[in-house]
């Protein structure tokens, strides 16, 4: 990232808080790797970390697990409930992670809206992009997780996958090399982020510029 080209993300901010908080979504397809990439960027900003699986109601658990696809409506509140918990994190810190598939452009809006309730709050997404066969073999290798096979297909097939120009606040990773590669790409663009957002604040505040 060169420090003198900010990302459109960050130039779009024209009248910017004085302070910015973070919320990291690791996302993508169940198998891409996002447990493991959020703990890595856990440990290495040293944020709060909020497994998404774990805000699924046990009927939404139950269905995946009978390999039946979640619909709109069963994720609708599970994703505002993931939006409420990242703005209650921020309380105690400028930044946390989330795991969430957000495999729709829309359930991806639903985060967004945090931004618009608190506009100090900025969303990020680090999508993990994978091929569907490598995604099938990694989760028929887990044992006791509810997440099934015949899962993957429909999710593969219900993903909007997000185009970096349009979606100006989702970094594309490669999850298909070995994990420690993905873990320090992750790493290395979320905290060049992060300064992004420090340059601007500083900027504006050399400036006298307040919102």
């Amino acid at each position: 990232m060169n420090a003198n080209k900010p990302s459109k993300d960050v130039i779009n901010h024209a009248t910017a808080p004085d302070h910015f908080e973070h919320i990291f979504l690791v996302t993508g397809p169940a198998g891409c790797g996002k447990t493991t990439v959020a703990q890595h960027l856990a440990e290495q900003i040293k944020a709060p970390y909020v497994e998404g699986d774990d805000f699924h109601p046990p009927a939404n658990k139950e269905k995946m697990g009978a390999g039946i696809p979640l619909t709109d409506a069963d994720r609708w509140d599970w994703l505002i409930a993931l939006k409420d918990e990242g703005i209650k994190q921020l309380r105690t810190s400028n930044a946390c992670i989330i795991t969430c598939s957000a495999l729709k452009k829309k359930y991806r809006d639903v985060i967004r809206i945090a931004n618009y309730e608190h506009p100090t709050v900025q969303i990020h997404f680090v999508f993990l992009k994978l091929d569907e066969e490598t995604l099938q073999k990694r989760v028929a290798s887990r044992v006791g997780h509810y997440m099934k096979e015949e899962m993957v297909h429909s999710q593969m097939v219900a993903l909007e996958q997000p185009n970096e120009d349009d979606e100006t606040d989702v970094m594309m990773i490669d999850a298909g090399k070995d994990k420690e590669h993905v873990q320090h790409e992750a790493n290395e663009r979320v905290q060049a982020k992060m300064k992004e957002y420090d340059a601007l604040k500083d900027q504006q505040q050399s400036n006298g510029t307040r919102p």
